[in-house]
This record gives C-alpha cells, structure tokens and sequence, in this order.
C-alpha cells in the first residue's frame, strides 16, 4: 500500500488540530492541579520565560511582594560556565554574575549544570538567581551565604552535599575582596538579612542545616522547598544568648518535609514563625520545637506521624540562661494523621501574624496540603510552557 498525501489544506488544519489539543492537553493538566496562593501567581504563563520578573510580584508572607528586584534598570546575566574560582572568577560563572556586577540583578542559567563553589558564594543585595529552564545543582561544596543584605530571591536550585568550609579569602557583591570564617555546611545560611524569599528549591543530604536564619535576620519567606534526606533542616533564631532574634519573623508555606527529615523544621528561637500549609512526612526527634520564649503559629498543616517512635510534633527545650521552659505553640487547623499530636500551650493569647496587605494570603484547609505541596521543590520548566 502506497503512502497517502494529503491535500495543502488538510495538512494545515491537522497540525492546527495537533497544536490545539496539546495545548488543551496542557491546560487540563496544569488545572488538575490545585495550585497554591504563590503558584497561581504565575505558574499558567506559558511566557514565563521571557517575563520572569513576573516571579517576583508572587511572594507572599512576612517577604512581602519582592517589587525591588525588578523594573527596568535589572540586570539580565546567564550563567554559561558552571566552573568556579573564590577569587577571580571568570566570565559566564555564577560567582562572576553575583560578585563583579551591581545594582538589580537577575540571574539564570543556559542549560542544566553541576556547581561545586569553592567557597560559599556570598549574594548581594536585590539578587534574583532563577533556575527555571535547567536542572542547576549546588553541591559537594561551598554553598549560599547571605550576609547583611536585602530583597533576595533564590528559586528553582536543588542544594545538596554542601561541605564545610574553612576559613580564608573570598570575592564579595561589588568585587570586594573578604576574609571569610569557617562554615559549617549549611545550603543557604542568612545572616542579619531581611526580605528574602526563598522558594521552590530541593534541598537534601548536606553536612549542617538547610535553611539557617539568623543573628537579627527578618521579613523572610521561606515556600515551596522540598526538604528530604536530612538531620537538622532548618533553624531560625542563632543562640539562646542573641535576644536581638526576638524581632525575627518567618514565613514558613506550602513545603514538603520528608521523607527521613528528623528534626527542625523548623527550631526556633526568641522569634515568631507562622508555619502554615506544609506538609509533614515524618520525624524522628520531632518537626517542631523551641527555645528562649519563641512564638509559633502552626496553621492548617498536615501531619503524618511516622509508623513507630514519636508521635509528638513538637520539642520544647530548656531556656539556657535559666533552665525554664518557655514558648508559645498553637496549632490552629491542622490535620494529623498515624496518631500525630501537637502539645499546644495553654492559658497565652493567641498568635497572629498581622500581616500587612502586600504579605497576607488564604490559609487553606489543612486536607488540601497533599494537593497544595505537590509541585514542592525545584520544577521542570520548559520553554514555552507551563511550569
């Protein structure tokens, strides 16, 4: 049997028809998706290659919307090279982009890449650095440090294996050279640091914490992270002797803790945390806990206790300077499941965030967290397409 051909006009409308449905097909399956207050925002564009800033009017929680990392005076830099050098690095590097140039900048990557830095890359302030469109792996090296600085996005990286660093010289934001101390490993540590969001990154298996925020850091949001593999995830407050944390306020949204997460997520000191809509896939120690009269809204979470071993949620730890045991927990809303149980404190006021109009968002129930949780983490974006 011959090959059949068909007229001009057919072939268009078939690849018309072709091109229509995949769209459909893709529409209906980003609408099956029960997409949260940040992703709503802007996971439908299609576009959202070419209006990336548009990621930055979607922040929600105490970061607030991120309105001074873009605008027309933002430099676009793509990342080219995945090479790194501390102190003079080249051209088309992650360290180059983030250290030699200054004012609004917006960094993304041409292709999927494998980073091992040197030394952790110090990021200044009104830095966006974008992973959409490629797979950027920050590992078995130095990793983020955000050092008294503001108005910072990371989105879309996947941190893991991040090491110990000893201490030596490093290149800085605006090319000043710097002493760096010895660090511990963390993935991303934010030190005296406001409005920073960080936002659908994966993060596992490195040497300390994941997200450390500390020494007076605050308006931070911290959303959409898939954390997994992990001891001691995150930390909010730096020592039970550093009062001024007790100004340090977190959003804490819409992450997947698990599996083998065993304890902090968070482990607060001194400061307020609204930990609301995440979901909780076990614990070893605990998921939740404190020290030094912390304040913590747990709202509309789901927890899964694990199949044996603790099934309390929350860890309340002696207060150093005098061995008291002081905190304010309240769990509003959330939804346990394989026996979990929340020691709420009793007789305190209520806690609210008191959001402001450019932080607040809908708390949604507590049984829509599987849904609302599922994309957690760094996504696969392709050009062209919905993420």
């Amino acid at each position: 049997m011959g090959f059949q051909v068909l007229p001009r006009f057919q072939l268009v409308l078939c690849m018309l028809l072709t091109f229509v449905v995949g769209n459909l097909a893709k529409q209906a399956s980003l609408q099956s998706l029960n997409l949260n207050a940040i992703d709503s925002c802007w996971r439908w564009n299609p576009n959202w290659c070419n209006q990336r800033q548009q990621l930055a009017t979607c922040s929600t929680g105490f970061a607030g919307k991120m309105k001074n990392n873009i605008g027309e005076t933002v430099t676009n830099y793509i990342v080219t090279d995945p090479s790194d050098d501390a102190i003079n690095p080249k051209p088309g590097t992650l360290r180059y982009g983030t250290t030699k140039l200054t004012g609004k900048l917006w960094v993304t990557f041409e292709h999927d890449m494998n980073i091992k830095l040197e030394r952790p890359l110090i990021v200044g302030s009104f830095t966006t650095i974008d992973g959409r469109g490629a797979a950027v792996h920050i590992a078995n090296g130095g990793c983020f440090m955000l050092d008294r600085v503001t108005d910072v996005i990371i989105h879309g990286l996947r941190f893991h294996h991040c090491r110990p660093q000893p201490s030596g010289k490093v290149i800085g934001p605006g090319s000043k050279m710097m002493i760096l101390g010895a660090t511990d490993g963390d993935a991303i540590r934010v030190v005296a640091s406001t409005k920073v969001w960080i936002d659908h990154n994966t993060l596992y298996k490195c040497f300390d914490g994941l997200i450390d925020v500390t020494l007076g850091s605050s308006s931070i949001t911290i959303s959409n992270n898939w954390f997994r593999d992990h001891d001691k995830v995150m930390l909010l407050g730096h020592a039970d002797d550093f009062k001024a944390d007790k100004n340090m306020k977190v959003t804490v949204v819409f992450n997947h803790f698990g599996p083998n997460c065993n304890q902090r997520m968070p482990r607060v000191r001194w400061g307020y945390a609204h930990v609301v809509n995440n979901l909780y896939q076990g614990w070893a120690n605990y998921a939740i806990g404190g020290s030094m009269n912390p304040s913590v809204k747990s709202e509309a979470n789901y927890f899964v206790a694990p199949k044996s071993g603790n099934k309390e949620i929350t860890s309340r730890l002696r207060n150093a300077e005098n061995g008291k045991k002081a905190w304010n927990f309240q769990s509003v809303g959330d939804y346990f499941e394989n026996g979990a149980c929340f020691e709420a404190s009793k007789g305190l006021a209520r806690i609210k965030p008191n959001y402001t109009s450019e932080q607040i968002f809908q708390v949604a129930d507590a049984k829509a967290v599987r849904s609302l949780t599922r994309s957690a983490g760094a996504l696969r974006c392709i050009q062209g397409s919905r993420c």
